[in-house]
């Protein structure tokens, strides 16, 4: 028997996914019939989000087929969010469709619609929304700039400033009052020092760089911004951030900036509590120029701060003072961007208004066309509620990508013992939620500044509330270790054959080690790196885990169906899946298999009985056996 609807079968719905508007999408649905109970009328229900009360469009009959019939219609909304789902009624009752896992539909009789959670989604973005072509098919790299490399050039600093030689030692992470306390030492990790490794990035495949915040500030994450204008001096200047830009222009690598604009320090030149700076603050003076900038409840004590932590004051964004300091003609972004910057990642995207965010995107893109806005959101961006409020950061107007934490959670969630097809569902639902102009510059990450290392959640016990002092003292033994190098394979190769763009949290590639925040920010470990070798044939399945990651950029660097090409699931069952991309005659097929025994997977055609084989063994019956805790990748 046919499903009665299923929006990821084209047979149903075209185009698949989100539509641009002022297209028409096609809808199909089909109901099974007795002769003696025929449907008598049959509706789609497009509503545009938070709306009920809008009129169901007729759908006409459209063939017949295996006791049912065919019934379609078409609709070409409006840019927005819908949600949507089917009626049909005979002379008996009349039936509800909705949604369930897979995009496959529920029939019930009933007197009530689906709730909202059982309807489709269906994004409609604006038609002329465009994203860079530079960094589809291409690597992102993070760096914490800290910790990166130091190039021994002398910076003058504050002196309140915890200075550390012994690089590569574990950071400070005790909250008291000494010299050295969570995030007052500094390892010395410079603009100058990225600029020396720019061959190592070249190497590995990188395209853009992604430094968290380089402004002065005063702390080592420096995410509690001092001076918006300024470079902090524990970096250097301003001509090593413009210097730096044009080398890695040269390279082939562009540069985006973290932007935190949410809240400040407050040891900032804006709100300057602590009085570092010749000039009123806000803290200090009711007519000071940014007084306006904060959100005072009863001055100067008593102020919103960032999750109610007093060091760091909220802004009000759309301050026209603020909103013109930031995204005016001559404003910070503006400001960065003509000194080399390609873009910027906007750090707690879904705290900012969308008279910020409308505004970021204007000035980005009217400064350099190919701007990239990109934005940290956790969830699902395409239908986010943010302070109560339906977010539209994906449909055209503000942001071009965003952090992609749902591939992240299911890659690991799988890895770690979930079903195969739970991570196959959350690629679907992404895929069919988001414009294909995001979906093709997703940042696909397994691990940032943010979160413990990737090689801890796959080979470690769960942090879970453990405290510092537990992750101080926790390493992983030697066992632990090479079970997570041996998944960490696995989670590289799923995100960079994935759709999107995946990002390298610096030092992943090299096995770095640690929980949370301070310890997933070491020092990178330079002594330690393997000599040059000989580039493998294919993917290695064994070998320094930095080989690895070096083959995994060779070949999106080869295989075009890695920039924007079409997603095709293969198989996803318990503990392996399988999966094609496909662009053009470029062909790849991914089988990843987390048990520790060997499993078939059936190939999708006789085509790749043939196929090269860069991992595993080769195909064999009209199948590939994938080993164990293992993969198999074949190209057409």
């Amino acid at each position: 028997m046919l499903p009665a609807f299923c929006s990821r079968d084209e047979r149903y719905k075209t185009p698949f996914g989100a539509l641009p508007a002022g297209d028409k999408a096609v809808f199909r649905i089909f109901i099974a019939e007795r002769p003696e109970e025929p449907a008598r009328a049959a509706f789609l229900h497009l509503l545009p989000d938070g709306m009920e009360d809008i009129p169901a469009i007729p759908m006409e009959p459209d063939g017949e087929e295996e006791n049912g019939r065919w019934w379609r219609c078409e609709a070409a909304p409006d840019t927005g969010l819908y949600w949507y789902f089917f009626s049909f009624k005979n002379d008996r009752a009349v039936y509800w469709f909705s949604r369930e896992i897979g995009g496959y539909a529920a029939v019930a009789e009933g007197e009530e619609p689906p709730a909202e959670e059982k309807r489709w989604q269906l994004t409609v973005y604006d038609r002329d929304f465009t994203t860079p072509d530079w960094l589809s098919g291409g690597i992102l790299y993070q760096i914490f700039p800290d910790r990166f490399y130091r190039s021994g050039r002398p910076h003058i600093q504050p002196a309140d400033r915890c200075l550390r030689e012994d690089w590569g030692s574990q950071p400070a992470y005790r909250m008291d009052g000494s010299p050295c306390h969570l995030g007052s030492d500094y390892f010395g990790g410079d603009l100058k020092g990225i600029e020396e490794k720019l061959p190592y990035l070249k190497d590995l495949g990188v395209s853009c760089i992604y430094l968290n915040p380089i402004f002065e500030a005063h702390s080592n994450h420096r995410y509690n911004t001092a001076d918006y204008l300024a470079v902090d001096p524990g970096l250097g200047a301003e001509g090593d951030f413009r210097r730096l830009c044009a080398k890695a222009a040269e390279a082939g690598i562009r540069i985006i900036l973290d932007g935190v604009f949410s809240h400040t320090g407050d040891d900032s030149r804006y709100f300057n509590r602590k009085r570092r700076y010749p000039e009123l603050g806000a803290y200090n003076s009711t007519v000071s120029p940014y007084a306006g900038w904060f959100k005072f409840e009863k001055w100067p004590d008593k102020y919103r701060s960032w999750w109610g932590i007093d060091t760091l004051p909220e802004t009000q964004e759309d301050d026209p003072s603020f909103l013109d300091f930031i995204t005016g003609p001559d404003g910070v972004l503006r400001r960065w961007m003509r000194q080399g910057a390609a873009g910027w990642r906007l750090d707690v995207a879904d705290e900012l208004p969308d008279v910020f965010l409308d505004a970021v995107r204007a000035a980005v893109k009217d400064e350099k066309a190919d701007g990239l806005v990109l934005g940290e959101v956790w969830e699902d961006a395409s239908n986010k509620i943010s302070y109560g409020a339906r977010r539209r950061y994906l449909q055209g107007g503000q942001l071009d990508s965003v952090m992609n934490y749902p591939f992240r959670d299911a890659i690991l969630a799988f890895l770690t013992g979930g079903d195969a097809w739970k991570l196959m569902e959350t690629v679907m639902t992404v895929l069919e939620n988001y414009p294909a102009p995001v979906v093709r510059v997703l940042m696909n990450h397994v691990g940032t500044h943010d979160t413990p290392r990737l090689l801890n959640v796959l080979g470690g016990p769960p942090m879970a509330d453990k405290d510092r002092e537990w992750q101080a003292a926790r390493q992983l033994t030697s066992e632990e270790r090479q079970k997570g190098l041996r998944l960490q394979r696995l989670a590289a190769l799923l995100q960079f054959t994935l759709p999107g763009v995946p990002c390298i949290y610096y030092g992943d590639e090299v096995g770095m080690e640690g929980y949370g925040d301070p310890f997933n920010r070491g020092c990178f470990p330079w002594d330690s790196l393997p000599d040059a070798a000989a580039e493998p044939e294919g993917l290695p399945a064994e070998g320094h885990i930095l080989d690895f990651y070096r083959a995994l950029g060779r070949l999106r660097r080869q295989a075009p169906a890695f920039e924007g090409g079409t997603f095709i699931p293969v198989f996803a069952e318990t503990g392996h899946l399988a999966y094609i991309r496909e662009k053009g005659d470029s062909r790849v097929f991914v089988a990843v298999n987390r048990w520790c025994d060997a499993e078939p997977v059936t190939l999708p055609g006789p085509a790749w009985e043939t196929a090269r084989v860069l991992a595993g063994p080769s195909p064999a019956g009209g199948q590939v056996l994938v080993p164990g805790e293992g993969f198999s990748v074949l190209v057409l």
